[in-house]
């Protein structure tokens, strides 16, 4: 190893003898008289008794003949050198001297002398030569090995102390180390610990950590938080986060862990370094032992809380779990799954009195429109898994009474013991000032003011402690008396009325089917009315239910005139266009709303009428309206519906309102020209020439005695006329 010494004076001699400098020794030769007047003590290498015999002190390159070596040549000098480093790397691994070390060599490495007296002057060894630049560059690849082979040991020793759980580290909040060697002790403080198995003792119950978390901000409790190890304790509002780090923590279980992640340096798209931590699962932790001390739950109910927690996670699609539950009234949410696909049912309230109800997320294509596989009203279904779950747990009754009543009488028990603490904390805060305050000298005014407001900072707090104390107990509930605990046990036996109470939240009763249920598999067949369920009990016990499903008839109806109408339309025109239609005639739907595209939609599948299909084989020309064939022939809109008025072309309207549909044909096309062709008159002309009347001649038009063009441009633009004739003129006649 080179000592910090020798390096400086390797690298303080290396520019100067680059640039031609006749005394590379200066710097060094300075450095020696600083450390002189300064008497600093030479610097000797520090290296436990293993690595000793690997130090290499200053005579690492000391040849007897500087000069043999030097007027080496590289053929000669490489495989010596080669030879060493290879003796080298077998004497890290066995920690001593090889005794194959090659002649010459051997006597460059000394570690018995303490001092750099004897070392090789720096002036014997000149950058500007190629074998000392070799040498140089040796040294530097020695001690970076042996670098590597101290933090390999290092990293090894913390592992190893690990593994015996021995390695101390910031702990939790509520445990701090013991004396002995791997010791964690619970902490001290009864209301620390009181605090945090407070938190394990409502997630129990309640079985969410938001509502862990909920439950103490209403009864306005706090969480002990300490920054880092060794710090003070301080009381603080509780947190989400907070919460849920104590419940999926595996210290508060009595286990010891390490290497739960790992940091990873990544690039980015710019080429940036970003470093991140990423956890690992249980099965690549470094270091896991479990019992390792006393914690505040065991490790079977650790994995059941972890196990808890995911579950409340709400499942991503096609994947197992059943999310935490919810206030609303739909009692199979998260363990309803399709019988026909097997997907998770999701629910949906409609209608004013957001009536519950589920429906299956995989959709079939009928008519052109996805339609949900599966949807049916919770009333019902619910109502009959609920007799099912009744009926089954009618002889645990009496059982399940008696531990409401327990839990009725204890409810606020967990509340009033962190209060009780929260005011033995605040008194013994309140004397310790005022024993700090009297023990002070009266007179240092400067010192007693500052403790004086401490005191009565202690005071005010301890007061203000004391009024929550008493007002929560003021809120606690009664002891039950022997006749309402009758009356309580009597309903043991009548569990129906208990479930339809109202102080039974939808929430209660969740839990409950979710206790006793895994899930309830629902089929529903449309063609015969009736809905099965499977109720899939905890321990694979199966139960079969059937039951109808209501055939009420609406009693609101579309009137018959609209239905007959849309099923003229729906062979023509598209859902949207056709509530264009129903709604420019003034039509309205059963509950007096404007038609739309989804209303029209309903009512077709509810009457069983066929939605519009474009033809694959259209005839010739393709079907416009008015504007479109306007825009397409370059005349006016006004002029396409005096044609259609007049006969002129030809075109239908299914109802009124509804859109004109004309076909763009060739021979609709030849009817519209550029300029007057030769033998076309106006309408004038043509009613002179054969003496009739305006309205014979738009007859004759329409049978095609006359052929009609419009003309776009020029000042004759307009309508004009031919006269087809039949048959030759009696006075024309050719001999």
């Amino acid at each position: 190893m080179i000592s910090q010494r020798s390096a400086l004076r390797i690298f303080a001699a290396l520019p100067t003898s680059i640039c031609g400098n006749p005394h590379p020794l200066k710097s060094s030769t300075i450095e020696s008289r600083r450390d002189a007047n300064m008497r600093w003590p030479p610097k000797q290498p520090r290296l436990d008794g293993r690595l000793s015999k690997l130090s290499l002190s200053t005579k690492i390159l000391a040849f007897p003949d500087p000069v043999s070596w030097r007027a080496m040549a590289l053929p000669d000098l490489l495989p010596k050198l080669l030879s060493a480093m290879s003796a080298l790397y077998s004497a890290s691994k066995s920690h001593a001297l090889p005794a194959t070390m090659p002649t010459g060599i051997a006597s460059w490495i000394s570690a018995e002398s303490p001092t750099p007296s004897s070392a090789m002057p720096m002036a014997s060894i000149n950058p500007a030569m190629f074998n000392d630049r070799l040498l140089l560059g040796l040294k530097g690849t020695m001690s970076e090995a042996e670098l590597h082979v101290l933090r390999a040991r290092l990293l090894g020793g913390i592992r190893n102390k690990a593994a015996r759980g021995e390695l101390r580290r910031n702990l939790p909040v509520g445990f701090v180390w013991g004396e002995q060697d791997g010791e964690v002790c619970l902490h001290p403080d009864e209301s620390v610990r009181a605090a945090i198995q407070t938190v394990f003792t409502r997630f129990a119950e309640l079985g969410s950590v938001r509502r862990v978390w909920l439950w103490f901000r209403s009864e306005g409790l706090s969480l002990p938080l300490r920054m880092h190890y060794g710090a003070k304790i301080r009381w603080v509002d509780p947190s989400y986060i907070a919460v849920y780090h104590i419940l999926t923590n595996p210290v508060y279980a009595g286990a010891y862990a390490y290497g739960k992640s790992r940091h990873e340096i990544t690039l980015d798209a710019s080429g940036v370094r970003k470093k991140r931590a990423r956890k690992l699962p249980r099965s690549q932790w470094q270091v896991f032992i479990p019992n390792h001390h006393e914690g505040f739950i065991d490790w079977n109910t650790y994995e059941a809380n972890r196990a808890r927690i995911t579950a409340n996670t709400h499942p991503r699609p096609h994947q197992s779990g059943s999310g935490a539950v919810r206030e609303g009234t739909a009692l199979l949410q998260g363990i309803a799954v399709c019988g026909r696909c097997g997907r998770k049912l999701r629910t949906h309230y409609t209608g004013r009195t957001a009536s519950a109800g589920y429906h299956c997320a995989g959709k079939d294509i009928t008519n052109g429109r996805g339609v949900y596989c599966l949807t049916i009203g919770a009333l019902q279904v619910d109502e009959a898994v609920e007799r099912a779950v009744l009926a089954a747990l009618a002889p645990i009754g009496v059982e399940a009474a008696i531990a409401a009543a327990e839990r009725l009488e204890a409810d606020h028990d967990g509340a009033l013991a962190q209060w009780r603490l929260t005011v033995e904390r605040a008194s013994y805060e309140t004397q310790r000032a005022e024993r700090r305050y009297r023990a002070v000298d009266p007179d240092n005014r400067l010192v007693a003011r500052g403790l004086e407001a401490e005191w009565e900072k202690a005071l005010r707090e301890l007061d203000r402690a004391k009024a929550e104390l008493a007002h929560r107990e003021a809120l606690r509930p009664k002891t039950l008396s022997a006749n309402e605990r009758c009356r309580l046990l009597a309903l043991g036996t009548d569990l129906s009325t208990v479930w339809r109470a109202p102080t039974t939240l939808p929430r209660d009763k969740k839990e409950l089917l979710r206790t006793v249920l895994e899930e309830v598999i629902i089929t529903v067949h449309k063609e015969q009315h009736r809905a099965h369920l499977t109720l899939r009990w905890r321990g694979s016990a199966l139960t079969e239910i059937d039951f109808d499903l209501p055939r009420r008839r609406a009693t609101v109806r579309t009137d018959e005139d609209t239905i007959a109408l849309l099923r003229r339309l729906a062979t023509h025109y598209p859902d949207a266009v056709i509530a264009g239609i129903l709604n420019r005639q003034e039509r309205r739907t059963a509950y007096g709303h404007r038609f739309t595209a989804n209303l029209v939609s309903g009512l077709r599948r509810q009457w069983n009428i066929a939605r519009y299909e474009r033809p694959a084989n259209p005839p010739d020309g393709e079907l416009m309206n008015v504007t479109q064939i306007a825009n397409t022939l370059g005349v006016a809109a006004s002029t396409i519906h005096r044609w259609l008025n007049d006969g002129i072309i030809a075109g239908e309207q299914i109802t009124p309102g509804a859109p004109w549909r004309i076909r763009l044909t060739d021979d609709l096309r030849a009817r519209v020209a550029e300029e007057v062709p030769q033998g076309y008159l106006t309408m004038y002309q043509t009613m002179r020439l054969l003496g009739v009347s305006r309205q014979t001649i738009l007859q004759r038009v329409k049978r095609g005695e006359i052929q009609a063009i419009h003309v776009k441009k020029g000042r004759k633009k307009g309508l004009r006329l031919k006269v087809i004739r039949t048959q030759t003129d009696l006075f024309n006649q050719t001999s």
